[in-house]
């Protein structure tokens, strides 16, 4: 059985709380297949082709939370909620700004594989309400034979529908990512295109990715409404975070051969280098 077909497929999906506009750019930037739509009043998805792990061998769970974690960071406030399945184990992780992710798993047969405390932090950090659905998410940290992993990711979407999310029709966490794209370009998906030459940082010259990256971030934002915002002290300051965090992300991630933790590094370096060098680039 390979990794697109069977009871078990793995995939992901990456929930972001803000509306496509905002997402585009950055999620550009992790020079990956991804196909972008929005998901309801404030939300959009993205949907990944998967390849660091149908074809790299790396862990599902390790790529998309590098990937969250680097979209949270270089969001202007909005969090982005992974959830992800593979044979075994299907789990959601949360990246909110610099603070730490949360993530809580179950395996495969539904049984919960997680500390209820990481759920009401989940729930605290995405503000839902922390009686009517704290409430509804405690059934899915507690044991239940008739639930699987599948129908606990589709219990977490249908609290998360309390906040406005909708995924377009047919895209739903359990399916294989070949189906998931399909269904997502049938809905009108927008197909995210990197405009360098497609090769991953872990296999190229990184001062040479960075002057790329930081070239296609400016020519991104340019043409969005985010340019005037990326400039200031405050945009300073939020920029050498995102150096700082993305230097040793990167490094770390070329130095294991980890193409999804090495891309959500450079993102963070490049939208890092954009928001410390915006004003003087553009004047010059």
């Amino acid at each position: 059985m390979n990794a697109t077909s069977g009871p078990n497929p793995v995939g992901a999906l990456l929930l972001c709380r803000a509306d496509p506009l905002a997402v585009r750019p950055p999620a550009q930037l992790l020079r990956e297949q991804l196909l972008l739509a929005p998901a309801g009043d404030d939300w959009s998805v993205l949907v990944p082709e998967g390849k660091p792990w149908l074809h790299g061998g790396e862990p599902v769970e390790q790529v998309v939370t590098g990937w969250a974690t680097a979209l949270a960071v270089s969001a202007a406030g909005w969090p982005v909620v992974a959830l992800w399945w593979d044979r075994d184990r299907a789990g959601l992780t949360l990246a909110a700004g610099f603070r730490r992710t949360v993530g809580y798993t179950w395996l495969a047969d539904g049984t919960p594989a997680g500390e209820d405390e990481a759920m009401r932090t989940f729930a605290a950090r995405l503000a839902l309400d922390p009686v009517l659905d704290v409430q509804a998410l405690e059934p899915l940290t507690g044991p239940d034979p008739d639930a699987d992993a599948h129908s606990r990711l589709l219990g977490v979407v249908a609290v998360l529908g309390r906040t406005g999310l909708a995924l377009p029709t047919g895209v739903l966490p359990g399916e294989s990512a070949e189906r998931l794209r399909s269904a997502a370009l049938a809905q009108g998906a927008e197909q995210l295109e990197w405009s360098g030459d497609g090769v991953s940082p872990a296999r190229t010259d990184l001062r040479a990715w960075g002057r790329e990256a930081v070239r296609a971030e400016l020519d991104v934002v340019d043409g969005s409404p985010v340019g005037p915002y990326l400039r200031g002290p405050t945009a300073r300051v939020l920029g050498g975070a995102q150096v700082a965090a993305g230097v040793p992300l990167l490094l770390w991630g070329i130095g294991r051969r980890s193409g999804g933790w090495a891309a959500a590094g450079a993102l963070l370096v490049a939208h890092g280098a954009l928001g410390l060098a915006y004003d003087r680039l553009r004047e010059g």
